[in-house]
């Protein structure tokens, strides 16, 4: 089975759409992207799981690309974990799940916290329990920005990104980026992401201290009580998860496996595809063996 796209049940009656390669009955992979990402955002990633004779199943997360918009406005971290929990259990074996930024944390929620052994394992890219404020602000802006007036083109749309990403060569209009946008009825386009979402994340980063601390602390309770095979893949110039984050998180896990991809940012799988799957597919292989 290859190349099919479907829908399928989240937690609390939202629907996801979901991307599926590879054949039945091979070891399943969930992928499950960043914030303000799609299920495109794996498209590579999967290719090369499912010639090294994985089945990839990307997801895209609630409030994003073709999925349900929550319409209570449920966007904490805990639900994209009931998310992935609910998925799981609709497979016919434990799969491994990757979970970029949003969708690792997530990951961390479902597991260490919501449902232990949902997974198989999971590898976490660029996103640990203790991550730098300052980075969290310019995801955060990036995403802030637009939101409510968009664009007046694709074209506009890809100059913003090319400020944020100027590492990256600059992604013409035609590039699938219109997968990202949404063309409304007054003629102008607009960010695919629900903006309750982004509402909920500068709501969550300008709460008061104590309440930031118990969120950090439920992160921290849940690293540490994970058991599954774990794996840490970060970019070796991201601004969210720092050499200290790093080693934080093997305090709280001392199993977990770390790569350091040198030549990416916080977007590792789109700054470096190459390396990135050779990470996983390494770090996958171990536990098929072990």
């Amino acid at each position: 089975m290859t190349g099919k796209n479907r829908t399928i049940d989240g937690a609390a009656g939202i629907s996801l759409a979901v991307e599926v390669k590879g054949e039945c009955g091979a070891m399943p992979v969930l992928l499950a992207h960043g914030a303000g990402q799609t299920r495109r955002a794996w498209k590579r990633v999967m290719q090369d799981l499912v010639e090294a004779g994985f089945r990839a199943i990307a997801i895209d997360m609630r409030g994003h690309g073709d999925s349900d918009w929550s319409s209570a406005g449920a966007y904490d971290v805990r639900d994209f974990a009931a998310d992935l929990v609910a998925v799981a259990s609709r497979m016919d074996r434990k799969p491994a799940l990757v979970g970029a930024s949003l969708g690792g944390l997530a990951g961390m929620i479902a597991e260490g916290d919501l449902a232990p052994g949902s997974f198989a394992s999971l590898t976490l890219v660029d996103i640990a329990p203790r991550i730098d404020p300052g980075g969290v602000m310019r995801v955060v802006s990036f995403m802030q920005e637009h939101v409510e007036t968009g664009f007046s083109s694709p074209e506009e749309a890809a100059q913003v990104i090319a400020r944020y990403m100027p590492h990256r060569r600059k992604r013409r209009a035609g590039d699938g980026l219109r997968h990202y946008l949404r063309h409304k009825e007054d003629g102008r386009y607009y960010w695919h992401w629900d903006p309750a979402f982004i509402s909920n994340m500068v709501a969550a980063h300008c709460s008061d201290t104590a309440h930031q601390e118990q969120q950090v602390n439920i992160l921290y309770k849940a690293a540490a009580n994970l058991t599954l095979p774990l794996h840490l893949i970060r970019g070796g110039s991201s601004d969210l998860v720092s050499k200290g984050a790093v080693e934080h998180l093997r305090e709280l896990a001392p199993h977990a496996e770390y790569t350091d991809i040198i030549d990416a940012t916080h977007m590792v799988a789109g700054d470096a595809n190459d390396a990135f799957s050779a990470a996983i597919l390494g770090f996958l292989g171990r536990q098929s063996t072990s």
